[in-house]
């Protein structure tokens, strides 16, 4: 049997990158049942389109098509709440009419959980456990049971006209995503308000620990993972136990996020009740907020991810079998984010490691799993020769050469003896080598090869030369 060693070389040059910005989600509100209900006035559509502009890709009810109408995320607010006992949760969301107008809202919801993250919400990896995108009769919708005409909530079907999906049943510690999002597009642009009221048995028996009030306490907001290019994330004392009893506020942040402050001295003032943070500025930010009672503290870690940069993937030079001419590639990529891979049209997997990759050219695209960017697919090309070769005129192993050749610039292959002397040179155009040197037969030993070819770096043709040697047995 033969075998073979395999070298790469990559046709290689960054391409541009189809970035899909993080999340509205990532600046989700910690909310608590303790003081209900719970006001929210909410204005303009979001930074970002969490649901696709072009594409068509499902998440749960709110997929696109399924309603007539295609309008999504006006007026959206999105809010996190973790159970604090075990049991069964609900809400309603009612509309609130601005003094002297009429409601103009139609709120629809997806409930994200449990413990999504906002990440797998943005890529449709996370599916709504409920929902509604259906036309509400009485302004209300929700988890449970409506309060206006008693209808008990159902699952999802379109068109079903029942605005109120199941209950649902929680553990203590669970957290959940939860959009609003205002269907009606005749708002002109006005903010809405509307009022979260939660319900179920857990709220019956307890208000006050029936979701965990500590993570309203975070009231920067959960820690948040975007990209490069997102929009500003502002963060704001106003959402505080605090409330307006604000006498000063100082901000500071740990860039490296290593418990060492890098700048004490970001904003300070009785005024300072919002910070804004601007890409690429990563790093764990502080807040501390002196009252009439004491001072209240709060940090969040924010980390924007840059798009997928890519490296030359890695040829492992394993022996494989001679048929198979193929050998086993690792994806590189040079970023702290998440990332998942494809090598030609394959499924995306979290291993870098790809197996079985054929001699040739190849394709792979790497995709930010924080929703950060894809790659276009990025080509690579492995060259594959014998580890030895067989010419006994036999029909099998009688030539050695170096497979993939034609798809290189301006290759040759020299093949050398040990003493440095030129024996043959094989030329896309040529055959491969036979083992003769004018015309007589060669011994049984090892030979050396120098393959030369060019390949485009940064626009500009560079040369290259590998070297590496094989056996011709008898």
């Amino acid at each position: 049997m033969r075998t073979f060693l395999t070298i790469c070389c990559i046709f290689f040059c960054y391409s541009l990158v189809q970035a899909q910005n993080s999340g509205d989600c990532r600046t989700v509100i910690p909310v608590c049942a303790d003081n209900q209900p719970i006001p929210f006035i909410v204005d303009g559509s979001g930074d970002i389109n969490d649901f696709g502009d072009e594409d068509n890709r499902p998440s749960g009810c709110l997929e696109k098509g399924s309603n007539s109408s295609l309008a999504l995320e006006n007026n959206t607010s999105w809010i996190a709440f973790r159970a604090g006992t075990a049991g069964q949760i609900g809400f309603d969301i009612a509309p609130v009419a601005s003094s002297g107008s009429n409601i103009t809202a139609e709120w629809d919801f997806a409930l994200y959980g449990p413990d999504a993250e906002c990440a797998s919400i943005t890529n449709r990896t996370a599916i709504p456990i409920r929902c509604n995108f259906e036309a509400n009769d009485t302004n209300y919708t929700g988890i449970g049971v409506n309060p206006i005409n008693g209808d008990v909530g159902a699952s999802f079907v379109k068109q079903s006209k029942n605005t109120y999906d199941e209950w649902i049943d929680v553990q203590p510690g669970e957290i959940y995503y939860l959009l609003v999002n205002n269907y009606n597009t005749n708002f002109e642009g006005d903010p809405e308000t509307f009022e979260l009221t939660f319900t179920g048995s857990s709220v019956d028996a307890d208000q006050n620990s029936a979701l965990d009030c500590t993570l309203r306490d975070e009231f920067l907001g959960l820690d948040i993972v975007g990209c490069e290019g997102d929009p500003d994330i502002t963060l704001s004392v106003l959402r505080s136990p605090a409330g307006p009893d604000v006498q000063n506020v100082s901000w500071s942040v740990d860039y490296d996020d290593d418990g060492t402050i890098d700048d004490p001295n970001l904003l300070s003032g009785p005024t300072a009740t919002e910070y804004v943070v601007s890409s690429p500025n990563t790093g764990r930010y502080f807040v501390s907020i002196e009252t009439s009672f004491g001072v209240v503290t709060d940090d969040i870690s924010i980390i924007f991810h840059g798009v997928p940069v890519v490296e030359p993937p890695i040829i492992l030079e394993d022996i494989l079998d001679d048929n198979s001419r193929m050998n086993n590639v690792e994806i590189v990529v040079n970023g702290t984010s998440s990332y998942e891979y494809s090598v030609n049209g394959s499924d995306f997997q979290d291993d870098p490691v790809f197996n079985n990759i054929p001699v040739g050219t190849n394709t792979f695209v790497v995709n930010d799993k924080n929703g950060c960017g894809t790659t276009e697919p990025i080509e690579f090309l492995v060259a594959g020769y014998p580890k030895f070769f067989t010419p006994n005129s036999d029909g099998t192993n009688d030539e050695w050469l170096v497979y993939g050749i034609e798809t290189l610039t301006n290759p040759v292959v020299s093949i050398f003896d040990r003493y440095g002397k030129l024996l043959f040179q094989i030329s896309p155009s040529s055959n491969g080598w036979d083992g003769t040197y004018n015309g007589s037969q060669l011994p049984a030993s090892d030979y050396w090869f120098k393959l030369d070819f060019e390949r485009t770096e940064d626009n500009v043709l560079v040369a290259r030369t590998i070297e590496s040697h094989f056996t011709l047995k008898r």
